[in-house]
């Protein structure tokens, strides 16, 4: 039994669209699944580019993405611009009748995020947030520990998106209008996810946190991709916050994109629980006592395939992410990035900045 193609709208074709999104399409529609139709961006040539590169014959460019909207084949539209507009092209196409893989983090703001769940819920179309470090093998292992209770209870994790000197010198990423912030919302926004996710918790009571731009303003960088212009750096280097949950469980989140530090790693997490522990500092690695001895044990990840989708085993994470939402278009199957979990990261992500605007705690349900 063929299935019927899910035909494709891409809105922004940029860095994080050409790097993820339509090369993990382009396996789908070599497999059948989909068919790429149309292609948005403001600068007209970036989509034309990807119309040439990934679309049909026929695909259609539009610099408007209201007009790609209109199109009612389209049953389906990925969101890969800025986080400014994450909110408003996710609320119009769920509107205009498609389901949506929005890119992370979900939208600049808590309100936002709100009414993003909200609409999807009215208009009952798929609404799921790009959190793909959630299918790596060191994450699938992790959270089947979790699952498993062999952590006991949860208590105290740390969510890591450290990197010493990589700030990313392209696109709008120092742009604050843009983007809403700097690494916390950028990569820290992943190891958040990842920890709330793995803890299965996404009730936070309080947030205290510091956002920080010490090296932003220096001309020898030393940075991975080039010198940073100083003028145009209007977002923080580093950021860090301390979480309690509602259940007394706490999270430290450290994230930057410069720091002078060799503790470095990101898209990581590391939980202890009151039987166990286990982190994603180097490999994966579980820890605890047996036998009245402590123990460090490392898994084999490369050992034995698990079958994630379709009974095909392995796919990079942006291929399995991109097969869970065709399936839940096609099959009916589950999301695994919810959208009132990706809401909850965003609630905390500005609580920090609050909370480091303001010099207090935030306090959340008061």
């Amino acid at each position: 039994m063929s299935m019927e193609k899910v035909k494709v709208g891409i809105i922004g074709c940029g860095g994080i669209a050409n790097g993820k999104h339509l090369p993990a399409l382009k396996n789908l529609s070599d497999d059948g699944r989909v068919e790429l139709v149309a292609f948005c961006d403001i600068i007209e040539e970036r989509a034309q580019k990807a119309a040439k590169e990934y679309g049909t014959p026929d695909a259609k460019v539009y610099t408007d993405y209201k007009e790609l909207l209109k199109d009612e084949s389209i049953k389906a539209v990925h969101v890969c611009t800025p986080n400014r507009s994450h909110s408003f092209i996710s609320i119009d196409a769920m509107r205009a009748d498609k389901h949506v893989l929005c890119e992370k983090p979900m939208a600049k703001t808590f309100a936002e995020a709100q009414e993003m769940v909200k609409v999807s819920k009215e208009t009952g179309k798929l609404l799921t947030i790009g959190y793909q470090n959630r299918h790596t093998q060191e994450a699938h292992y992790v959270k089947a520990t979790c699952e498993d209770g062999e952590l006991g209870e949860i208590y105290y994790a740390k969510a890591h998106a450290i990197r010493r000197r990589a700030v990313p010198t392209w696109g709008v990423f120092l742009n604050e209008y843009e983007q809403g912030g700097g690494p916390l919302i950028d990569i820290g926004t992943h190891a958040l996810d990842l920890t709330l996710w793995m803890m299965d918790n996404y009730k936070p009571r309080m947030v205290v946190g510091k956002a920080y731009k010490k090296l932003g303003d220096q001309r020898e960088t030393g940075n991975s991709w080039g010198d940073w212009d100083p003028e145009k750096f209007t977002v923080e280097d580093s950021a860090f916050g301390f979480i309690q949950m509602e259940d007394g469980a706490t999270i430290v989140l450290e994230s930057s994109w410069a720091l002078n530090t060799l503790e470095v790693g990101e898209a990581q997490t590391t939980l202890c629980g009151t039987k166990a522990g286990i982190d994603m500092r180097d490999g994966v690695r579980l820890n605890g006592v047996k036998h009245n001895k402590q123990y460090v044990e490392k898994p084999n990840l490369q050992a034995g395939g698990a079958a994630f989708f379709d009974g095909k085993t392995g796919g990079s994470p942006s291929d399995i992410e991109a097969h869970i939402f065709y399936d839940a278009i096609t099959k009916g199957t589950e999301l695994c990035v919810k959208p009132e979990q990706a809401m909850v990261v965003t609630q905390i992500l500005e609580a920090i900045y609050k909370s480091s605007e303001t010099g207090k705690p935030v306090f959340f349900g008061e």
